[in-house]
């Protein structure tokens, strides 16, 4: 099907137009490209054919330049977009631009800067304590209501959806285990996640308030954060996650930016606690997504998590992020945490869906407790649209290799 006619309620139509980095059959040569349907439009080279002011933004192997330019660049490039794929005159001259999706490659579309992942599901974080602290009094820690919870990653290991996962090693000791052991590890383990990239970066000092989100978040992408949790368990006490994370984490080779996703804006569950105003979202616009995600294991779906359940919002992560004066820079990553729902088919990780391994996954190929080698995670993920219709959010996939 030729690029422009792309059918009605296509996830990827005028209305969605997400960013990444593709090469050419035999090219090392990378450049910005916007999906329409099953094509991707050189955008810098329409925007040059079309005399944009905007050009040298997108004639670029990265999409950091345009990360970097803010949201009235943002805003301006989206609506010449959206007019050069929808508007006859412009066919002739954009249709030799538009490659089939199955004859490119995709590149990781940004150059990751600083990396953070959370821990915003109140579902995920309310079954992990009750997995690994069954007699606690209360499944949350004392803090969890009150702060966005979160870790330092590894930019270095964020990679592109296809990307082959090697299973990691590391030290373990169960509880049982007299002296800790060294080899891969045993309990490799998935996180849904979506992830938020920052575009307009902010001065060492000043925090970034709530309402500045939009100024500085150009847009979000599905975000895999492989987990080791054998390692990760000898490992976290007393700092936190470390080489059971770091290894590798999977990012969707398109960003979509905010502007496409006005409405899939939604309230996020009431708060329980009072907010220190820093977090304090009582009187601002809606601050969760209505994301839609699809969790499958070797092509057998295991889990639809729901985005819409987060209790902390990007924004308040955002804001908490940079509380202490701590600066944005272009192409920062951070990741929302495990996305859990209140239902078994709901939860993000393996961890959860079974029980820590009491409950195996019962799938096509064999039971599961943890993920084997030659596995293959896919997620995928939609969000409302306007006027009923889908936008389509990609995937990241990736396959576990033995060392």
């Amino acid at each position: 099907m030729p690029p422009f006619d792309v059918p009605e309620g296509d996830p990827f139509g005028p209305h969605n137009l997400p960013y990444g980095v593709f090469s050419l059959p035999g090219s090392e040569e990378r450049t910005v490209g916007v999906r329409l349907g099953d094509h991707v439009l050189d955008a810098g080279a329409a925007a040059h054919a079309l005399g944009s002011p905007y050009a040298s933004l997108l004639a670029r192997p990265t999409l950091n330049p345009l990360l970097a330019a803010g949201r009235t660049a943002w805003s301006d490039v989206r609506r010449a977009l959206t007019a050069w794929v929808t508007v006859p005159s412009h066919r002739q001259t954009l249709e030799p631009l538009f490659h089939p999706l199955s004859d490119v490659t995709l590149h990781l579309p940004f150059e990751v800067a600083d990396y953070v992942d959370f821990y915003a599901s109140e579902n995920h974080a309310r079954n992990v304590g009750q997995i690994f602290r069954p007699d606690a009094e209360d499944s949350l820690t004392p803090n969890w209501k009150h702060l966005p919870i979160g870790y330092h990653g590894r930019s270095g290991t964020v990679v592109v959806s296809g990307t082959d996962v090697v299973r990691p090693s590391g030290q373990r000791k169960a509880p049982t285990d007299p002296a800790p052991v060294f080899g891969p590890s045993v309990r490799l383990d998935i996180e849904a996640e979506v992830g938020f990239v920052v575009g307009v970066p902010s001065e060492l000092g000043r925090p970034v308030a709530l309402g500045d989100f939009r100024e500085h978040v150009f847009g979000l992408c599905l975000l895999n954060d492989w987990s080791a949790r054998d390692i990760q368990a000898w490992e976290y006490v007393p700092l936190g996650p470390f080489l059971g994370k770091s290894f590798a984490t999977s990012v969707s080779a398109w960003i979509t930016p905010l502007d496409a996703l006005d409405a899939a804006r939604v309230a996020p569950p009431r708060r329980t606690h009072d907010l220190l105003p820093y977090l304090d979202d009582a009187d601002d616009e809606p601050g969760g997504y209505d994301l839609r995600i699809s969790v499958a294991i070797n092509g057998h779906t295991v889990s639809e998590p729901p985005f819409s359940t987060m209790y902390w919002t990007a924004a308040q992560q955002l804001a908490h992020m940079t509380v202490n004066g701590a600066s944005l820079r272009t192409g920062d990553l951070y990741g929302s945490g495990t996305v859990s729902g209140p239902e078994q088919g709901q939860r993000g990780s393996l961890l959860e869906l079974t029980w820590n391994g009491r409950d195996p996954l019962e799938l096509p190929d064999g039971k599961r407790t943890f993920l084997e080698d030659g596995d293959v995670v896919t997620m995928t993920a939609w969000a409302p649209g306007p006027d009923g219709v889908r936008v389509g959010l990609g995937e990241v996939t990736g396959r576990i290799v033995a060392q």
